[in-house]
């Protein structure tokens, strides 16, 4: 087994690589602006790393957000298009339960990443593999007595100490965490699905209200 493992759901554009036994290489960079300027030279350079080949790959792991429209699209697109072209299978992971999972909390606690526009991207577990509420996108305010008293963890977290006073590391998902997480679900004969986007609500682009549409003659 070697499985790609990748996620640009947040602003940290993060790949590893997974032998079937632990992490064999890795790498994380954080620029929310960038997601496709570096994932391919990241991509290279953790097979350069590893002394691999593209086509030693036997399955792509993705982080599937929740996450903004424009960054969450480059890892999955990418992720779709190896998947394609070296005719392997393409596995996706909620990107809070590779945050979850990094985090090796015991006991409830919460993952919570930043949504923009004063929102989280968030949700509750009973530990660091178990998800007990859906993804959800809400105002930290609004959530404050869902999560009351809980540890949390996220980028989503440390912006709003008032709703998550409990709040520490790590921020980010790191493809490192994806790759064990999928590694330990399919060594269990666990079935991981299809790497469909979690966007739980519209892009932040918008059309402008003066757009004026030009039809040809």
């Amino acid at each position: 087994m070697l499985l790609l493992a990748l996620d640009t759901a947040t602003p940290a554009v993060t790949v590893a690589l997974h032998d079937g036994r632990d992490v064999i290489a890795s790498s994380s960079q954080v620029d929310a602006r960038r997601h496709g300027e570096l994932l391919l030279p990241a991509i290279d350079r953790i097979l350069a790393e590893a002394g691999l080949r593209l086509d030693a790959v036997t399955g792509v792991v993705a982080g599937i957000g929740p996450g903004p429209y424009t960054g969450l699209r480059v890892g999955l697109m990418t992720a779709d298009t190896f998947g394609l072209a070296l005719g392997v299978p393409v596995h996706g992971v909620c990107t809070l339960d590779g945050l979850a999972y990094a985090a090796d909390l015991e006991g409830p606690f919460v993952v919570a990443t930043d949504a923009r526009r004063k929102e989280v991207y968030w949700a509750r577990y009973s530990d660091s593999r178990t998800r007990v509420t859906d993804p959800a996108v809400d105002r930290p305010a609004d959530i404050a007595e869902q999560v009351e008293g809980l540890p949390a963890v996220g980028a989503g977290a440390l912006l709003y100490p008032d709703t998550f006073p409990k709040a520490h590391e790590p921020q980010h998902v790191s493809a490192a965490a994806l790759a064990r997480l999928a590694a330990e679900k399919l060594a269990a004969g666990e079935e991981l699905p299809a790497p469909r986007p979690l966007y739980l609500r519209r892009p932040d682009a918008q059309v402008p209200k003066n757009y004026k549409v030009v039809t040809p003659k």
